[in-house]
């Protein structure tokens, strides 16, 4: 197991990671939560080599995808960098990339009543204003759990706030900041429930977030 305690906080610089082997050649990945080797929950960054593909395979809870770049393609579509996907329980497929690509994947970590297919191509969809100068875009939400991209501007400073049912942030771009510490582009963290920070960014920044997902 794999950073499975949802007690604690963790954070990831996963450029700082080495990439492993997966089952499937030119697949590569970089895990950053794993309750089995193959099984079960799994949040990890993939890298597809061009034209490297990965047998059919079943997502009893789910799998939800956020493609950072290059173009990621299963018998359903071609999706290019910046496409949020869900793929509900019970789902399958045989996701392939001729040009090469590289994720983020979260395996096994649904509702089991929560069965939307979700594809948002997040390069041409709007902004929304937020609280103080930030803008979101909703991704998906679903009873507690809420997920979206927020962008910051430069300077941006926000209120010091509490997680209920958790929080968990992947950095896209920037550098997001808060009173533990500073989390550049690529970092991965994971914060428990009713956990609290006070966040802020120097430079403009763009990070993916969920929240209200994680067991207390």
């Amino acid at each position: 197991m794999l950073n499975m305690d949802f007690g604690r906080k963790v954070v990831v610089r996963t450029n700082e990671q080495e990439w492993v082997p997966s089952p499937s050649g030119g697949v590569v990945r970089k895990p950053l939560a794993r309750e089995e080797a193959e099984r079960g929950h799994a949040t990890s960054i993939v890298r597809y080599e061009p034209g490297a593909s990965f047998n059919r395979h079943e997502h009893p809870l789910g799998e939800e995808i956020l493609v950072l770049d290059g173009v990621f393609s299963d018998e359903t579509g071609d999706y290019p960098a910046g496409t949020y996907l869900r793929n509900p329980p019970g789902s399958g497929h045989a996701p392939f990339s001729k040009p090469g690509c590289t994720l983020l994947v979260k395996l096994h970590q649904f509702n089991e009543r929560d069965l939307a297919t979700v594809r948002v191509d997040t390069r041409n969809s709007d902004w929304l204003p937020g609280i103080g100068g930030l803008e979101v875009m909703p991704l998906h939400e679903f009873e507690h759990e809420h997920v979206a991209l927020v962008k910051w501007p430069a300077n941006e400073v926000f209120q010091p706030h509490r997680h209920f049912g958790g929080e968990e942030i992947f950095v896209l771009s920037g550098e997001f900041c808060d009173e533990h510490g500073r989390y550049p582009e690529g970092s991965w963290i994971r914060s428990p429930h009713l956990s609290q920070h006070h966040p802020f960014v120097d430079q403009e920044t763009v990070i993916w977030v969920k929240t209200g997902h994680l067991p207390f």
